[in-house]
């Protein structure tokens, strides 16, 4: 009995282990590396970069910049299908108002349609979550021109 137990354990393990390693884990999550419009490769020191709803996004050309600029959702969707974390630039919590903490400080974080939205407590979340376009666009950055 003591060894299945050992067994069965073993093959958890590698079965997670194996999962992690594809990325492939709820809330799996990898830093931007590419241009989300044109698969090049970015470097967060040179390339052009638009702060968008809370969110540092780098680009390859200052044309797929603008390019992001004309339908920013359907590129979000493209970084949420492909678990890219974007460099969070939030400094207040956009339900309170509230300053955050250093980007490493507790306080509740969401995934949503792409983006990272932190926030001071617990209590803002769900008031997010119930009208998102209200506090998106209290997020630094750009906003979509036609709100």
């Amino acid at each position: 009995m003591r060894k299945s137990i050992v067994g069965l354990v073993a093959v958890a393990a590698f079965i997670v282990g194996i999962a992690l390693l594809e990325g492939v884990g709820q809330g799996a999550t990898r830093p931007q590396s590419t241009c989300p419009v044109t698969g090049q490769a970015i470097d967060p020191r040179t390339s052009p970069h638009v702060d968008w709803q809370g969110q540092r996004i780098y680009f390859a050309s200052a044309a797929a910049a603008d390019q992001f600029r004309r339908d920013p959702e359907v590129v979000f969707a493209k970084l949420e299908a492909d678990h890219v974390r974007l460099e969070n630039i939030e400094t207040n919590c956009p339900v309170s108002g509230e300053a955050l903490a250093g980007a490493g400080a507790a306080g509740p974080v969401i995934s949503y349609k792409g983006r990272t939205i932190r926030f001071c407590c617990p209590d803002c979340p769900p008031k997010f979550e119930v009208n998102p376009a209200r506090y998106l666009d209290k997020l630094p950055g750009e906003q979509v021109a036609s709100r």
